[in-house]
């Protein structure tokens, strides 16, 4: 079972404090999502450090919901999110900076990083004193506080595999709790605080364990081929992320320009007996072989089925890499959730095959 533990937070470590919350009402939420949905919450914290959560809980805000946890959204960097209705309810924006070495010896390295530190920042911060193990996870989209919840992965790395705790906030206990890697619960794309704790505590640090001897992981999605066309032979830790960088980056629209979250579905996992019967239909079929399952590509099912470079209106799917769903300028929410719906609807239809979302679907609350 998870501990149960007092903690008393270094103000060091959280540099960003504040005296007062950061509280608005009735404000938009197009900054906060990359989608770049226009929608409005009725309120807005900012989480700027662990001890405004008492604060936060006791707000006239809060307390008018505090009965209809439905009504509570946690958000990070709002990349995995897709908005179709106002929030009627209560939103905190994780802002929970810092990072901090608890320990070190010659091998590796044990970092305590707040919870609303930008992922691909940490990433750097790695790469940048030759760290090892998130390498395979540059560029994505997010906050640390995030990763868990996820279990963000990528080009054969998962967060699961340097997490070693999570502390969080217990909303209705008013308890703080600490969470080994193995209470975590991850899966693929999965975790305790996606299922059974969804919305029932504030995760406000991670602890990772990262490695100083090389570890690279090279077998996954074209790294290798990269790695030969730039003649590098023994890549360092800087040369692997810039490598899955350029590749995300020719791949992936930017946010900023092409509004998006990221993979928008799911790479499902068949039986041998079901991946025997696709490979017989579709012999170019794009897959991975993990243990007893095949992960097949949702990207290649959903370019085969048509999609790849389809718009319509202001919802599309981007046109070099087609498990990205895009909104060209205006989009609502559920027309981008009306697209999604066609592009799943043809993939079962063509492959018997039925794609689960990755990315959050957040509806009107009432």
């Amino acid at each position: 079972m998870h501990k149960t533990i007092k903690i008393s937070f270094d103000r060091k470590f959280f540099s960003n404090i504040v005296i007062m919350i950061c509280y608005r009402k009735n404000i938009s939420l197009l900054p906060y999502n990359t989608f770049g949905v226009n929608v409005v919450a009725s309120h807005l914290f900012h989480l700027k450090r662990p001890d405004d959560l008492a604060e936060i809980l006791d707000s006239p805000g809060f307390s008018k919901m505090s009965d209809n946890m439905n009504k509570l959204l946690l958000l990070g960097q709002g990349s995995n999110i897709l908005f179709t209705g106002p929030f009627k309810g209560v939103v905190i924006k994780n802002e929970i900076d810092g990072v901090s070495i608890i320990k070190e010896d010659e091998s590796s390295v044990d970092i305590e990083v707040g919870s609303g530190v930008l992922w691909n920042d940490l990433v750097d911060y790695a790469v940048n004193r030759n760290w090892w193990g998130i390498e395979n996870l540059s560029l994505i989209p997010g906050t640390a506080g995030a990763a868990p919840v996820q279990n963000i992965g990528a080009y054969g790395a998962e967060a699961a595999d340097v997490i070693l705790r999570v502390k969080a906030f217990h909303l209705r206990k008013r308890e703080w709790l600490v969470f080994d890697n193995s209470e975590c619960e991850f899966s693929y794309r999965d975790s305790v605080f996606k299922r059974k704790l969804k919305n029932k505590v504030v995760i406000c640090s991670v602890h990772l364990r990262l490695s100083k001897k090389p570890w690279p992981r090279l077998n996954y999605g074209g790294i290798r081929e990269e790695m030969a066309n730039r003649n590098i032979t023994d890549p360092s830790v800087r040369d692997i992320s810039a490598v899955i960088a350029s590749i995300r980056r020719a791949k992936l629209p930017d946010p900023a320009t092409l509004g998006n979250a990221g993979s928008f579905f799911k790479n499902p996992f068949v039986s041998e007996a079901e991946f025997q019967r696709l490979f017989r239909s579709h012999p170019l079929i794009r897959f991975h072989r993990q243990a007893d399952l095949y992960k097949i590509s949702a990207g290649w099912l959903i370019e085969q089925a048509g999609w790849k470079g389809c718009r319509i209106n202001d919802t599309g799917c981007y046109d070099r890499q087609s498990l990205i769903l895009v909104n060209y300028g205006r989009a609502t929410g559920k027309e981008i959730l009306e697209f999604s719906e066609q592009v799943k609807k043809s993939v079962h239809t063509m492959f018997g095959i039925t794609l689960e979302r990755e990315v959050n679907v957040i509806g009107q609350q009432t």
